[in-house]
Protein backbone atom coordinates (compact mmCIF):
# COMPACT_ATOMS: atom_id res chain seq x y z
CA UNK A 1 0.00 0.00 0.00
CA UNK A 2 1.65 2.97 -0.92
CA UNK A 3 -1.17 5.86 -0.54
CA UNK A 4 -0.56 9.13 -2.07
CA UNK A 5 0.10 11.73 0.28
CA UNK A 6 -1.69 14.59 -1.96
CA UNK A 7 -5.10 13.34 -2.27
CA UNK A 8 -5.12 12.15 1.71
CA UNK A 9 -7.67 14.45 3.85
CA UNK A 10 -5.21 14.76 6.74
CA UNK A 11 -1.63 14.56 7.43
CA UNK A 12 -0.75 10.60 6.71
CA UNK A 13 3.32 8.76 7.59
CA UNK A 14 3.13 5.59 6.16
CA UNK A 15 5.38 3.30 7.31
CA UNK A 16 6.70 -0.73 6.90
CA UNK A 17 6.38 -2.14 10.65
CA UNK A 18 6.50 -0.94 13.92
CA UNK A 19 5.53 -3.01 17.13
CA UNK A 20 2.23 -0.61 18.00
CA UNK A 21 0.71 2.31 15.46
CA UNK A 22 -0.58 3.75 18.90
CA UNK A 23 3.37 3.39 20.11
CA UNK A 24 4.86 5.33 17.45
CA UNK A 25 2.30 8.08 17.51
CA UNK A 26 2.33 8.36 21.14
CA UNK A 27 6.24 9.16 20.68
CA UNK A 28 5.69 11.28 17.85
CA UNK A 29 2.81 13.81 20.17
CA UNK A 30 5.47 14.01 23.12
CA UNK A 31 8.48 14.85 20.73
CA UNK A 32 6.71 17.54 18.61
CA UNK A 33 3.48 19.15 17.94
CA UNK A 34 1.29 17.19 15.67
CA UNK A 35 -1.66 18.30 13.33
CA UNK A 36 -5.07 16.97 14.75
CA UNK A 37 -5.87 13.75 13.16
CA UNK A 38 -2.82 12.60 11.76
CA UNK A 39 -2.87 9.13 10.77
CA UNK A 40 0.14 6.74 11.08
CA UNK A 41 -0.88 3.71 8.89
CA UNK A 42 1.66 0.66 9.27
CA UNK A 43 1.74 -2.29 6.99
CA UNK A 44 2.92 -4.92 10.01
CA UNK A 45 2.58 -4.47 13.42
CA UNK A 46 4.71 -6.74 15.74
CA UNK A 47 2.83 -6.44 18.81
CA UNK A 48 -0.76 -4.73 18.35
CA UNK A 49 -3.17 -4.26 21.34
CA UNK A 50 -6.77 -4.79 22.09
CA UNK A 51 -8.95 -3.64 24.56
CA UNK A 52 -8.63 -6.53 26.69
CA UNK A 53 -5.00 -6.76 25.98
CA UNK A 54 -5.13 -9.26 22.96
CA UNK A 55 -2.75 -9.33 20.34
CA UNK A 56 -4.25 -8.45 16.54
CA UNK A 57 -3.51 -10.99 14.04
CA UNK A 58 -2.82 -9.30 10.81
CA UNK A 59 -0.37 -10.66 7.28
CA UNK A 60 1.73 -7.77 6.30
CA UNK A 61 0.29 -5.61 3.97
CA UNK A 62 -3.02 -7.40 3.96
CA UNK A 63 -5.07 -4.89 6.33
CA UNK A 64 -5.52 -1.35 7.69
CA UNK A 65 -3.62 -1.43 10.99
CA UNK A 66 -3.31 2.65 11.75
CA UNK A 67 -3.94 5.33 14.46
CA UNK A 68 -5.42 8.72 14.28
CA UNK A 69 -5.04 11.42 17.15
CA UNK A 70 -7.45 14.34 18.31
CA UNK A 71 -6.88 17.06 20.93
CA UNK A 72 -10.43 17.20 22.06
CA UNK A 73 -9.66 19.87 25.03
CA UNK A 74 -13.46 20.98 24.76
CA UNK A 75 -14.70 17.27 26.18
CA UNK A 76 -15.24 16.41 29.76
CA UNK A 77 -13.46 12.98 30.49
CA UNK A 78 -16.95 11.70 31.87
CA UNK A 79 -17.94 12.41 28.29
CA UNK A 80 -14.91 10.44 26.69
CA UNK A 81 -17.20 7.53 25.29
CA UNK A 82 -18.21 10.02 22.49
CA UNK A 83 -15.00 9.49 21.04
CA UNK A 84 -15.18 5.95 20.79
CA UNK A 85 -18.98 6.40 19.51
CA UNK A 86 -17.49 8.72 16.16
CA UNK A 87 -14.57 6.44 15.56
CA UNK A 88 -17.31 3.02 15.66
CA UNK A 89 -19.65 4.88 13.42
CA UNK A 90 -17.15 6.12 10.49
CA UNK A 91 -15.89 2.48 10.43
CA UNK A 92 -19.29 0.66 10.55
CA UNK A 93 -20.62 2.99 8.03
CA UNK A 94 -17.80 2.52 5.79
CA UNK A 95 -18.23 -0.68 5.86
CA UNK A 96 -21.23 -0.50 5.28
CA UNK A 97 -20.81 0.33 1.61
CA UNK A 98 -19.42 -2.89 1.14
CA UNK A 99 -21.52 -5.09 2.76
CA UNK A 100 -24.75 -5.65 4.98
CA UNK A 101 -25.00 -6.32 8.73
CA UNK A 102 -22.39 -4.91 9.80
CA UNK A 103 -23.15 -3.63 13.67
CA UNK A 104 -20.83 -2.29 16.76
CA UNK A 105 -20.51 -4.71 19.44
CA UNK A 106 -20.28 -2.26 22.60
CA UNK A 107 -17.97 -0.65 23.40
CA UNK A 108 -16.49 -0.62 19.71
CA UNK A 109 -15.82 -3.66 18.13
CA UNK A 110 -16.85 -3.83 14.65
CA UNK A 111 -18.97 -7.11 13.46
CA UNK A 112 -20.38 -8.60 10.53
CA UNK A 113 -22.81 -11.04 11.85
CA UNK A 114 -21.33 -12.97 14.25
CA UNK A 115 -17.97 -12.24 13.75
CA UNK A 116 -15.30 -9.39 14.58
CA UNK A 117 -13.68 -7.54 11.39
CA UNK A 118 -12.40 -4.69 13.48
CA UNK A 119 -10.89 -3.91 16.79
CA UNK A 120 -9.47 -0.79 18.40
CA UNK A 121 -8.05 0.45 21.57
CA UNK A 122 -8.45 4.52 22.33
CA UNK A 123 -6.40 5.81 24.95
CA UNK A 124 -6.65 8.95 26.17
CA UNK A 125 -4.89 11.79 28.20
CA UNK A 126 -6.85 13.90 30.77
CA UNK A 127 -5.84 17.28 31.96
CA UNK A 128 -7.82 18.17 34.60
CA UNK A 129 -11.53 17.63 34.19
CA UNK A 130 -11.00 17.25 30.12
CA UNK A 131 -9.50 15.12 27.64
CA UNK A 132 -6.40 16.72 26.05
CA UNK A 133 -5.59 13.74 23.80
CA UNK A 134 -6.83 11.27 22.62
CA UNK A 135 -5.01 8.49 20.21
CA UNK A 136 -7.26 5.40 18.83
CA UNK A 137 -5.58 2.65 17.40
CA UNK A 138 -7.63 0.60 15.12
CA UNK A 139 -6.87 -2.72 12.94
CA UNK A 140 -9.30 -3.93 10.50
CA UNK A 141 -9.48 -6.88 8.68
CA UNK A 142 -9.36 -6.47 5.14
CA UNK A 143 -7.32 -8.51 2.35
CA UNK A 144 -5.99 -11.19 4.52
CA UNK A 145 -7.67 -15.18 3.56
CA UNK A 146 -6.99 -17.16 6.63
CA UNK A 147 -6.50 -16.85 10.32
CA UNK A 148 -3.81 -19.03 12.04
CA UNK A 149 -4.30 -17.35 15.31
CA UNK A 150 -6.84 -18.91 18.37
CA UNK A 151 -8.71 -15.75 18.12
CA UNK A 152 -12.13 -17.05 18.50
CA UNK A 153 -13.82 -15.04 15.41
CA UNK A 154 -12.47 -12.86 12.80
CA UNK A 155 -13.37 -12.43 9.50
CA UNK A 156 -12.33 -9.95 7.06
CA UNK A 157 -14.01 -8.20 3.91
CA UNK A 158 -12.38 -10.58 1.68
CA UNK A 159 -14.38 -13.46 3.16
CA UNK A 160 -17.22 -11.82 3.09
CA UNK A 161 -17.13 -10.60 -0.55
CA UNK A 162 -14.73 -12.47 -2.35
CA UNK A 163 -12.54 -10.01 -3.63
CA UNK A 164 -10.02 -8.22 -2.52
CA UNK A 165 -10.03 -4.66 -1.57
CA UNK A 166 -7.93 -1.25 -2.09
CA UNK A 167 -6.69 -0.59 1.63
CA UNK A 168 -6.14 3.02 0.80
CA UNK A 169 -9.36 4.03 -0.32
CA UNK A 170 -10.97 2.49 2.47
CA UNK A 171 -8.43 4.06 5.05
CA UNK A 172 -9.19 7.69 3.22
CA UNK A 173 -12.79 7.44 3.21
CA UNK A 174 -12.59 6.30 7.01
CA UNK A 175 -10.86 9.71 7.98
CA UNK A 176 -13.29 11.75 6.19
CA UNK A 177 -16.00 10.07 7.75
CA UNK A 178 -14.15 10.15 11.53
CA UNK A 179 -13.59 14.21 10.88
CA UNK A 180 -17.67 14.42 9.85
CA UNK A 181 -18.16 13.14 13.18
CA UNK A 182 -15.70 14.95 15.09
CA UNK A 183 -17.33 18.16 13.57
CA UNK A 184 -20.89 17.40 14.80
CA UNK A 185 -18.72 16.78 18.11
CA UNK A 186 -17.12 19.97 18.40
CA UNK A 187 -20.74 21.66 17.54
CA UNK A 188 -22.29 19.91 20.76
CA UNK A 189 -24.01 17.37 18.41
CA UNK A 190 -23.90 14.64 20.97
CA UNK A 191 -27.63 13.43 20.87
CA UNK A 192 -27.91 12.04 17.16
CA UNK A 193 -24.22 10.71 17.78
CA UNK A 194 -25.65 8.74 20.74
CA UNK A 195 -28.68 7.82 18.81
CA UNK A 196 -26.69 6.69 15.99
CA UNK A 197 -24.95 4.54 18.00
CA UNK A 198 -27.53 3.20 19.18
CA UNK A 199 -29.14 2.22 16.22
CA UNK A 200 -25.63 0.81 15.26
CA UNK A 201 -25.68 -1.76 18.03
CA UNK A 202 -25.13 -5.66 17.74
CA UNK A 203 -27.97 -7.45 18.82
CA UNK A 204 -30.17 -4.73 19.72
CA UNK A 205 -33.03 -6.57 18.88
CA UNK A 206 -34.19 -9.75 20.93
CA UNK A 207 -32.74 -11.70 24.07
CA UNK A 208 -29.70 -13.14 23.64
CA UNK A 209 -26.82 -14.63 26.14
CA UNK A 210 -24.46 -12.93 28.39
CA UNK A 211 -21.75 -13.52 31.36
CA UNK A 212 -20.96 -11.55 34.34
CA UNK A 213 -19.44 -12.23 37.19
CA UNK A 214 -22.49 -13.91 39.05
CA UNK A 215 -22.40 -16.68 35.92
CA UNK A 216 -24.39 -16.94 32.37
CA UNK A 217 -28.16 -14.54 31.98
CA UNK A 218 -30.42 -14.05 28.94
CA UNK A 219 -31.16 -10.27 28.81
CA UNK A 220 -31.62 -7.51 26.04
CA UNK A 221 -29.98 -4.32 25.68
CA UNK A 222 -31.96 -1.28 27.15
CA UNK A 223 -29.58 1.59 26.44
CA UNK A 224 -25.89 2.95 25.98
CA UNK A 225 -25.58 5.81 28.98
CA UNK A 226 -23.58 8.64 27.73
CA UNK A 227 -20.51 7.94 30.26
CA UNK A 228 -20.65 4.45 28.00
CA UNK A 229 -22.58 1.97 30.59
CA UNK A 230 -24.36 -1.08 29.11
CA UNK A 231 -28.32 -0.97 30.41
CA UNK A 232 -29.61 -4.76 29.73
CA UNK A 233 -32.64 -5.75 30.70
CA UNK A 234 -33.14 -9.87 32.23
CA UNK A 235 -35.87 -12.65 31.71
CA UNK A 236 -37.03 -10.93 35.06
CA UNK A 237 -37.31 -7.58 34.08
CA UNK A 238 -34.71 -6.48 36.33
CA UNK A 239 -32.29 -3.81 35.00
CA UNK A 240 -27.87 -4.39 35.02
CA UNK A 241 -25.78 -1.92 34.12
CA UNK A 242 -22.26 -2.82 33.20
CA UNK A 243 -19.43 -0.76 32.58
CA UNK A 244 -16.73 -2.03 30.34
CA UNK A 245 -14.92 -5.73 31.03
CA UNK A 246 -17.73 -6.10 33.35
CA UNK A 247 -20.31 -8.44 31.19
CA UNK A 248 -18.89 -10.59 28.29
CA UNK A 249 -21.50 -11.52 24.79
CA UNK A 250 -22.06 -15.04 24.34
CA UNK A 251 -21.43 -15.73 20.64
CA UNK A 252 -23.05 -17.83 18.85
Amino acid sequence: MMPSLDTFPVPLIHINETNSTNNYLQSLCSEQKVEELTVIVADFQTSGRGQRGNSWESDPGKNLLFSTVIFPEFLEARRQFLISQIISLAIKEELDTYTSDISIKWPNDIYWKEKKICGMLIENDLMGRNINQSIAGIGININQEIFHSSAPNPVSLLQITGEEHDLFKILKNIMLRIQSYYSLLKKGETTSIACQYGESLFRREGMHQYKDANGEFLARIVCVEPEGRLILEDEKLTKRGYMFKEVEYLLK
